[in-house]
């Protein structure tokens, strides 16, 4: 497999990866896997589907993320984002909140290979579009290398293609969601190995991920590399990654910003508050002159009632004086 077939994803990242920023993101590389945030299977059959399920057709590929252990619903919900033209569903197994292990749903249903397997088994068998697995490398006493195996091997036997894997384990007792994301240590070669024991299956790597040399370094071990925080955080980044896809000509961030204003002018116009747009490009300048005055300008105003894109254009013009470069917002 070459460089130009491997994946390159972002992570489904709860209150983030809504359509507003998978728009944003979208901008930086047509080539990246977008992820919805999980949407629990209770919220799509009994709540405002169309309010989880909308997107625009510019953020192609994407994969709707289900959280879920129910067989029938997880099939229902699976039907439902087949129905509205999503490319990929994706079953949570890595989660590690106590609101969804209560529910049952995310981490700790690594326990619980069988039933895992069940729900992929139904949902495969209902569509025609790939159904994934998002998964954690081990969890509490369930973290050797052998029971990842055991999971892995139990949940290929329905016909599961592909596994992302976040290369730490998920401690359900003890600590919060965000320390699950830093505080246990990262297991690459846990994930590089599953790859050489599976093969046959597409092994994505997750967690840790921040420059384009590492997402270089674990395509040589994997066939995907899924990004979390740092493409929230420096967007950018998904425009550097566009080499390894053969394309040189990175988009400016001015463009990319014109762009997306284009897009938030007629979200604005359909009642869409201008915060609920602009909380996710606060990374757009990371790293260069002017970052800091335009991320504290469009905090300090875009939540204020009536606020419009003279906000955007105004923190634009900070970081215009700050580089010397043109923004044309």
């Amino acid at each position: 497999m070459n460089k130009t077939e491997k994946v390159l994803s972002v992570a489904p990242m709860m209150d983030w990866t809504d359509r507003h920023d998978r728009y944003f993101l979208r901008l930086f590389n047509p080539h990246v896997r977008l992820y919805t945030e999980m949407v629990t299977t209770g919220a799509l059959i009994h709540g405002d589907a169309p309010r989880y399920l909308q997107f625009d057709a510019l953020e192609h590929p994407l994969a709707l993320q289900l959280g879920g252990s129910d067989p029938a619903a997880l099939t229902q919900c699976t039907k439902m984002a087949e129905d509205w033209g999503y490319d990929e569903v994706n079953l949570n197994v890595g989660c590690p909140s106590d609101r969804v292990q209560q529910n049952k749903i995310g981490a700790c249903l690594m326990a619980e290979p069988e039933l895992v397997a069940e729900c992929i088994a139904s949902m495969q068998a209902a569509v025609k579009i790939p159904v994934t697995v998002k998964h954690r490398i081990g969890i509490d006493n369930l973290d050797d290398y052998e029971h990842l195996v055991t999971f892995v091997d139990t949940v290929a036997k329905t016909g599961c293609q592909t596994f992302i894997v976040h290369a730490r384990i998920a401690i359900l007792s003890g600590l919060s969601p965000k320390e699950n994301r830093e505080v246990p240590p990262l297991r690459y070669e846990d994930v590089y190995r599953l790859k050489r024991e599976f093969p046959q299956l597409d092994i994505h790597l997750n967690g840790g991920v921040k420059t384009v040399a590492e997402i270089e370094a674990h395509w040589q071990h994997t066939d995907g590399v899924m990004i979390g925080r740092e493409a929230y955080h420096n967007p950018y980044l998904l425009a550097e990654a566009l080499p390894l896809f053969g394309i040189t000509a990175l988009p400016e961030r001015n463009a990319v910003l014109e762009q997306y204003m284009a897009f938030m002018a007629h979200e604005l116009e359909h009642g869409v508050p201008l915060t609920q747009m602009t909380r996710h490009i606060l990374g757009l300048w990371q790293g260069l002159p002017g970052a800091r005055r335009w991320r504290q300008h469009i905090s300090e105003n875009a939540h204020r009632k009536g606020a419009g894109l003279d906000v955007v254009r105004a923190a634009a013009e900070l970081v215009k004086r700050a580089t010397g470069t043109l923004v044309s917002a």
